[in-house]
């Protein structure tokens, strides 16, 4: 059953306690959206400004669960709109049977959009006339599943799909016209660099389509921000920034971009929830991706959940499980911000290579390390819920 909106379930908390700010030393500089706190309780506070129709679903424990765009070549390629239809049931029907209240649907992965959109090319998979979107949300709301739509801001197609994209879209005129400033490749992908007004309004924009058009229950970013340290990447913008240090001017235009996502999501409608899913070592979110989570997780005006992907067993040897989850419960200090863990449904019963030694083969000797971790989150006075990635 419907637990009701979260943030009605977390207004008389909101009246009474403010969200300290507690920053790493890696972004001292940066300073919060101090300006827009006032702006923020009046968003979450005064009554939805939806005009009419649709109320969004959210749930106070969210059981969430990701469905990746890697799995449509499967379901969704070469699929006429009734078998799409199916599959998308049964797999809902499957989740469900989880438990799982909360799906994060991925609507533009690589630059390319399953859903009607006026500013980004049809995805790679979709080669009907439907409309993916539409049709997951119909089979999700009958199951009274909230829908999140599930975006990566920064990547974009290939340099051989950008090759043969019309010059009618946006970035690849972009990719024409302003490689090494607002695009740039790496690693034969292109990515848009978040140091640039008119690459946030962009991806605003893209956001707008999303929550204006379709009765979406919310909007989910992952862990692609910064794709590389390398200073080539975005070395024309920096060089005239003013700015002296790299890293805190990646970490300040990385808490542009999401400040200004999450705003996109509340002027549409205060009720829709805007979610972050960042790495789970949270040293490495600074120093690989510029992902101020000590920031989000402290501050209103960044996102309602946090959900870091604590891809970890118990012997995991850089990142245990539980002392990890305990690293995020203390991160996590506003009110206004949910902690969600991410858990690895996909290692059970395989190998962990990244997990030194002592926790190689700990998810092929052990069968319980997805429910134990359950409990864990269960347990937790912080926590509020769990998703899966499969």
């Amino acid at each position: 059953m419907r637990l009701g909106v979260m943030v009605a379930v977390l207004v008389s908390a909101v009246l009474a306690v403010s969200c300290s700010v507690k920053e790493s030393s890696a972004n001292e500089e940066i300073q919060p959206l101090t300006g827009y706190i006032q702006e923020a309780d009046q968003l979450y506070l005064e009554e939805s400004n939806s005009s009419e129709g649709y109320t969004p679903l959210s749930y106070e424990n969210q059981i969430g669960k990701w469905f990746p765009y890697m799995d449509y070549e499967e379901y969704m390629l070469g699929k006429s709109e009734s078998e799409f239809r199916a599959e998308v049931a049964k797999r809902y029907s499957e989740a469900s049977k989880q438990s799982v209240n909360t799906i994060y649907v991925h609507v533009l992965p690589c630059g390319d959009a399953y859903y009607k959109s006026e500013i980004f090319p049809k995805g790679v998979y979709l080669d009907g006339d439907y409309d993916p979107l539409q049709i997951m949300l119909e089979e999700a709301h009958k199951l009274d599943i909230s829908v999140h739509a599930w975006i990566n801001p920064l990547r974009n197609r290939s340099t051989a799909q950008m090759e043969s994209l019309s010059d009618k879209y946006i970035v690849k005129q972009w990719a024409d016209k302003h490689m090494g400033t607002f695009v740039n490749v790496v690693d034969g992908r292109y990515y848009l660099n978040p140091a640039y007004d008119e690459v946030i309004d962009l991806i605003c924009r893209g956001v707008d389509e999303l929550v204006q058009n379709y009765n979406i229950d919310g909007v989910h970013i992952d862990d692609y921000f910064y794709p590389t340290t390398a200073e080539e990447f975005d070395k024309s913008a920096f060089s005239t920034s003013g700015s002296t240090d790299l890293a805190r001017w990646r970490l300040s235009n990385c808490n542009r971009m999401v400040h200004s996502m999450f705003e996109s999501v509340k002027r549409a409608d205060d009720r829709l929830l805007f979610g972050i899913s960042p790495q789970g070592n949270i040293n490495t979110n600074y120093t690989t991706q510029y992902a101020d989570v000590r920031l989000w997780g402290s501050t209103v005006g960044y996102c309602d959940y946090i959900v870091p992907q604590l891809y970890y067993g118990f012997k995991n040897e850089t990142c245990p499980f539980e002392a990890t989850l305990r690293e995020w419960e203390s991160l996590v200090t506003c009110d206004r911000v949910s902690l969600v863990i991410g858990l690895a449904e996909y290692k059970q019963g395989k190998n962990d290579k990244w997990a030194g030694a002592s926790g190689e083969l700990e998810w092929i000797e052990n069968t319980d390390i997805i429910s134990r971790q359950t409990e864990l989150v269960k347990s937790s006075e912080k926590a509020c819920g769990y998703a899966l990635y499969s």
